[in-house]
C-alpha cells in the first residue's frame, strides 16, 4: 500500500500561517460586528455618507479598525461596492490616515482570498459571473504580465477588485508577489476615492463653493484616466507587441466584447477546427461589419491575426493599436504585395491569418463574387485552408440599416482543406470550391423570425429603384413598408423579412434592379458633384476638396481644381459603397471617400454599375446572364 501523500515543509507552513491569518479575520469580524459593522453597512445601503462619518469619528480608533475591515468585507464579498467605506474614510480622517486604512483593508481582503481559494479551493458566485471578461484577457499569460494585467484591472473601474484578486489567486503567483501587486495596484483607486472625500469634507463643513468641489471630482478623474493611458502605452503593451499574443491585442478584444458580447448568440460548428494546428488561413464571407468578432469565438488553437481594410490601420488611434496587435491591412481592390508579405511573416510566426475574401459587405444578403482571386498564394503558402460560413449576421445588421437587431448568428467550418490537398486542385478548382462553400443567401433560410417594426427603414438606400415602375430614387422605406413615391406601389417585409408580393425577397428586388441597369449598361453615363475626403497615403493627412465624378464602360473619372485622374474600367473590379452615404476607392495610395452632394442613394447604383461591367468581363455576358461576343 502507498504511503499517504504529505505537503512538503514549506508548504504546510504556508498553508497553516494562512489559515490563521483567515481566522484572526473572522475574530475580528465577530468582536466588531454588531456596534459597528452592521451600522456601516446599513448606511451604506442607504448611501448615508454623513451618518458613516458621524459613526466612524464616534468610534475613534476602533473606526479606524472597522475602516479596515469593510474595505476586507467588499473584497471577500465582491459585489459590496468599496468606493462608500473609501469616501467616508476620506470624509472622516486625515489623507494621511484614510489612504493607509483602505490599502491595508484591501491587502486583509486580498489575503483572505487567497487562503479561501488557494488552500480551501473556495470560489465566489459574485466573482464566476465576472470570470469570463478577465479569463479572456489572461489567456496564457506568464507571471508577469499577470501582474501587469492586475495593474491595469485595478487602474480601470471595469471588475470589482475582489474579482481581481479571485483571479490573482487563482494564478501560479507567489503570494509576496501577489500581495505587492494589490497594495500597490488599487493605491491610485484609494487615492482618489479619498481625496473625494476629502473634497466632500470641505463642501459640507468649510463651505467649499460647489463650482470648486465640481472641479476637484473632474481633476481627479482625469488625473486617473491619465495614469490609465500612461500605464497603457508605456508597460501594459510591450509585451509581445505586433502579434496576436500582445496584451494590446487582447486588449482590443476586450473592448469589442464589453460592446458587442450580449447583443447577439453565436452558436459554433468548429469540430473540425478542434483538431487543426496553428498555422493555417481562415476564409469566411462578410454579412456584417461584426463577422469578425463572430469569427473570434471559434475554437481557434492561437489567437488569429484578421486581414482588414487598411483605413482601420491608418488612422490616428487606430494605427498604433492595430500595430501592436498584429492585425494585418489591405488597400481594398487593389494590388498590394505588401499584404502578401505580411500574410507570409505572420504565417511563419505560426499564427492563423482571417481573410475575408469578398474585401467588402453583401448588399443584398447574397455573397459577393470574389474578385481577386487567392488560390495562388494559399497553395503557396502550405498551410490548411479553413472554409466557415456565417449565417444570420445580414439581417441582424445589414450595411443599409444603423440599427442592430438581435439574433442568433450561427458560424460553421465547413472544410478543411489539408496542404496535400491544396497540392491537387488547380487555381480554378479551388477558387470554385471556396466560392462554393463560403457562398450563403440570408434569404434564402427563413429560420429566424424578425419582429421588430422598422425592418425597412434604410432599405431605400441600397434598392434605390422601383421594382415595379423603375423609378430611380423615388422608393422610401417607413416601418417595415417600402413605398414607391412615384407609382405609389406598397412593399411590405413579413416577420421573417421576406416581402408578402413579388418580388419576395430582397435579393429579389436587387435583382429586378439589376435587369434595368443591365438593359442600359451600353449607355451607362453617370456623374455626381461631389465633396471629397482624402486620406493621404500610409496615414498621412485628411484634407477635404469638391469636384466631380463620372463613370462610363470605359473608365471612371474624377476632376477637382486640384488635381484628376482616370481609372479605366478594367482595372476597377468593385467598388466599395455605404449605402446612402459614399462611395469610396485608392488612387495613388491615397483613399478617396466621394459624397454626392445631390441624391445620396445614387452610390449604390454606381457601386452595381461597376459590378456589372466587371461582371461582363468575366463572364462575357451583357449582366443579364445573355452571351455577348465580348470575352473578359
Amino acid at each position: 500500500m502507498n504511503a499517504p501523500e504529505t505537503l512538503p515543509r514549506s508548504r504546510r507552513g504556508e498553508r497553516i500561517a494562512m489559515l490563521a491569518i483567515l481566522a484572526a479575520i473572522l475574530l475580528l469580524f465577530a468582536f466588531f460586528w454588531r456596534d459597528i459593522l452592521l451600522p456601516l453597512l446599513r448606511l451604506q445601503l442607504r448611501h448615508d455618507l454623513s451618518g458613516a462619518q458621524r459613526l466612524l469619528r464616534e468610534k475613534g480608533l476602533q473606526g479606524a479598525v472597522s475602516v479596515v475591515l469593510v474595505e476586507a468585507l467588499q473584497m471577500v464579498v465582491v459585489f459590496i461596492p468599496a468606493e462608500f467605506i473609501q469616501i467616508s474614510s476620506g470624509l472622516s480622517y486625515p489623507l494621511y490616515a484614510a489612504v493607509p486604512l483602505c490599502d491595508l483593508g484591501v491587502c486583509l481582503g486580498a489575503s483572505a482570498i487567497f487562503a479561501l481559494v488557494r488552500f480551501l479551493r473556495f470560489s465566489s458566485f459574485a466573482y464566476e459571473k465576472r470570470r469570463g471578461r478577465i479569463e479572456r484577457l489572461s489567456a496564457g499569460l506568464h507571471d508577469r504580465s499577470t501582474i501587469l494585467l492586475m495593474y491595469l484591472l485595478f487602474l480601470m473601474p471595469i471588475v470589482p477588485f475582489g474579482a481581481i484578486c479571485y483571479y490573482g489567486s487563482s494564478t501560479k503567483l507567489p503570494y509576496p508577489k501577489y500581495i505587492l501587486t494589490v497594495a500597490v495596484g488599487v493605491l491610485p483607486s484609494i487615492l482618489v476615492s479619498n481625496l473625494m472625500g476629502a473634497a466632500g469634507s470641505a463642501f459640507l463643513l468649510r463651505g467649499l463653493p460647489l463650482w470648486q468641489l465640481i472641479l476637484v471630482i473632474l481633476a481627479l478623474a482625469a488625473v486617473l484616466f491619465a495614469l490609465i493611458l500612461l500605464f497603457i502605452r508605456h508597460v501594459f503593451f510591450r509585451e509581445a507587441a505586433g502579434t496576436p499574443d500582445s496584451l494590446m491585442y487582447a486588449f482590443i478584444f476586450f473592448l469589442v466584447r464589453l460592446w458587442l458580447g450580449k447583443r447577439q448568440r453565436v452558436e459554433i460548428e468548429d469540430a473540425a477546427l478542434r483538431e487543426l494546428d496553428a498555422p493555417y488561413i481562415l476564409l469566411s464571407n462578410h454579412e456584417s461589419f461584426e463577422d469578425f468578432y463572430y469569427l473570434s469565438q471559434l475554437a481557434h488553437p492561437r489567437n488569429p491575426s484578421y486581414l482588414v481594410n487598411e483605413y482601420y490601420c491608418t488612422r490616428p488611434l487606430l494605427k498604433p493599436m492595430a500595430k501592436k496587435g498584429g492585425i494585418l491591412s489591405k488597400k481594398l481592390f487593389t494590388r498590394d504585395m505588401s499584404t502578401g508579405v505580411g500574410i507570409l511573416r505572420m504565417v511563419r510566426r505560426g499564427y492563423p491569418i482571417v481573410i475575408f475574401p469578398e474585401g467588402r459587405l453583401s448588399p443584398d444578403g447574397r455573397s459577393n463574387p470574389i474578385v481577386e482571386s487567392g488560390a495562388a498564394l494559399y497553395r503557396r503558402l502550405r498551410t490548411a485552408l479553413v472554409l466557415v460560413r456565417i449565417d444570420g449576421a445580414y439581417f441582424a445588421h445589414p450595411k443599409w440599416r444603423k440599427r442592430t437587431y438581435r439574433s442568433t448568428i450561427r458560424v460553421s467550418v465547413r472544410r478543411v482543406l489539408r496542404p496535400e490537398e491544396l497540392a491537387e486542385l488547380t487555381e480554378a478548382e479551388l477558387d470554385e470550391l471556396i466560392r462554393a462553400e463560403l457562398y450563403n443567401d440570408a434569404s434564402a433560410g427563413g429560420q429566424t423570425v424578425w419582429p421588430q417594426k422598422d425592418k425597412a427603414v434604410g432599405l431605400d438606400t441600397l434598392l434605390y429603384r422601383c421594382a415595379d415602375c423603375g423609378a430611380l430614387y423615388r422608393t422610401l422605406g417607413v416601418g417595415s413598408e417600402l413605398r414607391c413615391l412615384c407609382c405609389g406601389r406598397v412593399h411590405r417585409l413579413d416577420e421573417r423579412y421576406r416581402f408578402t408580393d413579388a418580388p419576395y425577397t430582397i435579393p429579389g428586388w436587387y435583382d429586378a434592379i439589376r435587369r434595368m441597369e443591365a438593359e442600359e449598361l451600353d449607355a451607362l453615363s453617370l456623374r455626381a458633384a461631389v465633396k471629397t475626403k482624402i486620406f493621404g497615403a500610409d496615414g498621412g493627412p485628411v484634407r477635404w476638396e469638391t469636384g466631380e465624378c463620372s463613370l462610363d464602360t470605359e473608365a471612371f473619372r474624377y476632376v477637382s481644381e486640384t488635381h484628376s485622374f482616370e481609372i479605366p474600367a478594367e482595372k476597377l473590379p468593385a467598388l466599395a459603397f455605404s449605402c446612402g452615404e459614399e462611395f469610396e476607392l485608392y488612387h495613388e495610395n491615397e483613399l478617396h471617400y466621394f459624397y454626392p452632394l445631390e441624391e445620396p442613394k445614387q452610390v449604390a447604383r454606381w457601386a452595381l454599375a461597376v459590378d456589372l461591367l466587371a461582371e461582363r468581363r468575366r463572364n462575357g455576358t451583357n449582366g443579364k446572364g445573355e452571351p455577348t461576343d465580348e470575352k473578359g
